[in-house]
């Protein structure tokens, strides 16, 4: 027979799967591509509305450069496509952690997977986010319901992989393949339409857009510029995702790094060509996107309708090109909303990785690297739905105020790497004596600096035009996090330094003798087992204490005890404040004192119980001088259990298979 919260996680989760399913085929390369690109190519969802709407802060004029940060961002994302080429074949395995931990130390390994964890749960939370935000753009009737919807898709993802059921590539491979062929699609057909002059405009051309206050000149000055790199900043979203393939060399299919780095090709240039072209028709058909809609749009210099929803980019081009109740909308927002849920199930997949690793080498707890009934990494799985779910709460499904913490963690990742890169190639480069092989290496730390500097730009520029717009908690979160992960390593390392055999002294000196104790309440089977046992190990001396609590049920004790002849010394102990642990824990001390090197084991009988609440009203005085002894030096504690009836049932659920 289950108990209740065996049964339901049986529900919750199934049965346990044998490790022999964990081995995984290799993937080739039509479905490693597509799968390894889900993250970065999800970004189109929601980087050409962040770089829109920032600009819109100076009017309608100021969308007109949108294509152009675009540009800047993807010549960005090439530039780490071809570094993370180089990467490959240097580090196939672990990396931008390896990378960084290798060659710059563990510090900075540290700062690397302290992001790494904070970019993949805002992956979860932003992408999570957006995909509420397309799924209210096909149906409005749930504006309102973000949050809600986005904490139930985080909860669905969770729960999926706990069951050990979201490791099914070959669907993510073709969910991402009709998201590309319908983004294809649909700017293929709007070219067409552009180009015979019969492209409509977007639903919210229409809108005037209000400037911020003291953007009335547009771009103009310094705070014109700083709003253009405030743009850059915030489509620099479109970066995260591009180390997924380097990350995960080992599941292509032989030769591995040749594939990933293909994998990273083919994904620098389908991500390049989309974003590119959605920016175009943003811009063709006079899309408006704004920050706050009640306050930045005018219609006819009339306040919004009300009830008006802003919907996403992807959305509203779809509307504009297929037409708003066509099938072909309805699947450009479902194959959206896909692919950014696939982005949290890429995310899902690689955080509890990542923390299974970081508690390998002790810097994060040891519970993270065990795999759970399903063979998923349980516990990192629910921390990091926790973290995602939390967020999501916080800023309200609000994309627009994740995005600037989503940067900032990517970003310090890129860069920590490419330095790290840097390092290996020069290492390696003074090692080498053939002069082909160095001139090669000396190609690849090229590619390297210039991705190196590339990142500390977009870094410097992020941090300029964010901190005070949210990227501060990002930094603050790293920090965080970093410190936390250098305490537990600190911890373990000084743990491992305690247990150390001592080379001059590989033996423990035997204690010069044995002294036994029995807890006594009443004098029943539990406390004769115990009774039992204790003797049966032939102490050297062996005593029961009972703790006088209650004078008469002290006396019918006593008078038990005689009645049986038990051939065992009794003491009361007095205890005038009615406690049971101070005077026991008294005892056990003036022994320690009377003969430090006497073994001191005491023998406490517990009951052992078959449901969760039984816990509760048994063995708490137990547990409350177990817990005190096991800081007494000297001081064992022997356990004698003793099974209640209700705990058969739990007995037989322990012996299935």
């Amino acid at each position: 027979m289950l108990t209740f919260f065996d049964a339901l996680k049986r529900v919750l989760v199934g049965k346990p799967y044998r490790t022999e399913r964990l081995k995984q085929e290799a993937l080739p390369r039509r479905f490693a591509v597509p799968v390894f690109s889900a993250n970065a190519l999800s970004s189109v969802a929601y980087a050409p509305d962040e770089i829109l709407l920032t600009l819109a802060l100076a009017g309608v004029a100021a969308i007109a450069i949108a294509p152009w940060v675009g540009l800047a961002v993807m010549v960005v994302l090439l530039v780490l496509v071809a570094s993370y080429r180089q990467s490959i074949h240097a580090y196939p395995v672990g990396g931008d952690y390896e990378i960084a931990t290798k060659n710059l130390g563990k510090p900075a390994g540290i700062t690397v997977g302290s992001a790494l964890m904070l970019d993949y749960v805002l992956t979860v939370a932003v992408s999570m986010s957006s995909a509420a935000h397309y799924l209210v753009s096909a149906i409005p009737a749930l504006n309102g319901w973000q949050p809600g919807a986005a904490v139930a898709g985080i909860a669905v993802l969770a729960l999926l992989h706990l069951r050990g059921l979201a490791r099914g590539r070959r669907t993510v491979a073709v969910a991402t393949y009709v998201f590309v062929g319908t983004v294809l699609l649909m700017c293929l057909v709007g070219f067409v339409l552009d180009l015979a002059g019969s492209l409509g405009e977007a639903p919210s051309a229409a809108f005037d857009v209000v400037p911020e206050p003291g953007m009335e000149a547009g771009l103009m000055g310094l705070a014109g510029a700083l709003l253009v790199l405030r743009a850059f900043s915030t489509g620099a979203a479109a970066l995260t995702g591009v180390e997924t393939p380097a990350s995960n060399v080992p599941a292509f299919e032989k030769p591995r790094a040749k594939n990933a780095g293909f994998a990273l090709l083919m994904l620098g240039i389908s991500a390049t060509v989309i974003t590119m072209a959605v920016m175009y028709l943003a811009r063709a058909t006079q899309v408006r996107v704004v920050q706050v809609p009640a306050e930045q749009l005018r219609l006819n210099g009339e306040a919004l309708p009300a009830g008006y929803y802003q919907s996403p980019v992807l959305s509203q081009l779809a509307e504009t090109v297929f037409g708003g109740g066509a099938l072909l909308f309805y699947l450009m927002v479902a194959a959206t909303a896909a692919i950014l849920v696939l982005a949290s199930h890429s995310a899902f997949n690689a955080f509890p990785q990542l923390a299974s690793i970081l508690a390998t080498d002790g810097f994060l707890p040891r519970q993270l690297r065990t795999r759970g009934d399903r063979l998923s990494y349980s516990n990192g799985v629910l921390a990091l739905a926790a973290a995602a779910v939390m967020l999501v709460l916080i800023f309200n499904a609000d994309v627009t105020r994740l995005i600037p913490l989503y940067v900032i963690g990517v970003i310090v990742s890129f860069t920590c790497s490419q330095l790290g890169m840097i390092r290996h190639w020069s290492r390696e480069i003074r090692a080498t004596p053939h002069r082909p092989v160095r001139h090669r290496m000396v190609r690849s730390r090229l590619i390297n600096l210039v991705g190196f500097i590339l990142t500390v730009t977009v870094l410097v520029v992020v941090l300029v035009s964010k901190f005070i717009f949210g990227a501060w908690l990002a930094v603050l979160g790293i920090v965080v996090l970093g410190l936390i992960m250098h305490s537990i390593n600190r911890h373990y390392v000084q743990v491992a330094r305690e247990l150390a055999l001592d080379p001059d002294q590989p033996t423990t000196a035997l204690p010069s003798r044995v002294h036994a104790v029995i807890l006594v309440s009443h004098v029943r089977k539990p406390v004769l087992r115990a009774l039992a046992f204790a003797r049966a190990s032939r102490p050297s001396r062996l005593d029961a204490v009972v703790v006088d609590l209650d004078p008469e049920q002290t006396e019918r004790t006593l008078s038990d005890w005689e009645k049986l002849n038990i051939p065992v010394p009794i003491t009361v102990l007095a205890s005038p404040y009615r406690e049971t642990t101070t005077p026991i824990i008294d005892y056990i001390k003036s022994i320690r004192r009377d003969s430090p090197r006497e073994l001191v084991v005491v023998y406490i009988p517990e009951y052992v119980v078959g449901r969760w609440w039984e816990q509760l009203v048994h063995n708490q005085t137990a547990l409350r001088i177990k817990t005190r002894l096991h800081f007494e030096p000297g001081v064992m504690v022997a356990s004698v259990p003793w099974q209640l009836a209700s705990s058969n049932s739990a007995r037989r659920y322990q012996e299935l298979p």
